[in-house]
């Protein structure tokens, strides 16, 4: 007798907890109530019924003597703005009062074999790097990725008329003919 009583409070406990189970939902996950974060004071109920929505609810009446005040509608959002950008930038007219003649035959020389630097001093920059890798001992290969890397960030530098590769080994040759002297 103990052993069905047992067996039959197993059988209870599994009935009940499915259930509670089968009572918290059915299968949808999504949530459809809207949570509040007060309780109803004094009620403690094992069972809390869901929610409506927030389109059934109407509004709560005012008390006597207001005025219910108008509902005011939600402010549409702004679209979303594409960040400006820059324009190109023009190469500028070489500025030959400011360049002393190995400055200035390094431009040309450069401009001759069709680098055309934004600016002189973005030619004059890179050509100065060359110089001191010279100096240094630094091999033409070891120079090329920053050389290459200052040509390719010209702001007038287009890849499609020549590689970036090209440009590099330009400014070091040129650098080592016409300016490192």
């Amino acid at each position: 007798m103990y052993r069905t009583r047992g067996t039959l409070l197993g059988v209870v406990a599994a009935v009940a907890a499915a259930g509670l189970l089968a009572g918290c939902g059915n299968d949808d996950s999504t949530a459809t109530g809207t949570p509040t974060l007060s309780t109803s004071a004094g009620t403690t109920s094992a069972s809390a019924a869901p929610a409506p929505s927030s389109e059934s609810q109407a509004p709560a009446p005012a008390p006597e003597g207001e005025t219910p005040a108008p509902e005011q509608p939600a402010e549409p959002e702004a679209p979303a703005e594409e960040p400006e950008r820059p324009a190109p930038v023009p190469p500028q007219e070489t500025d030959t009062g400011h360049l002393g003649a190995k400055e200035q035959t390094f431009v040309d020389e450069l401009a001759k074999q069709g680098v055309t630097p934004s600016s002189p001093d973005i030619a004059l920059s890179i050509g100065n790097y060359v110089c001191q890798g010279v100096a240094a001992g630094t091999s033409d290969a070891d120079m090329a990725t920053f050389v290459n890397a200052m040509a390719g960030s010209d702001p007038s530098f287009d890849p499609a008329k020549m590689p970036v590769e090209q440009a590099g080994q330009i400014y070091i040759s040129t650098a080592k003919t016409h300016y490192c002297q």
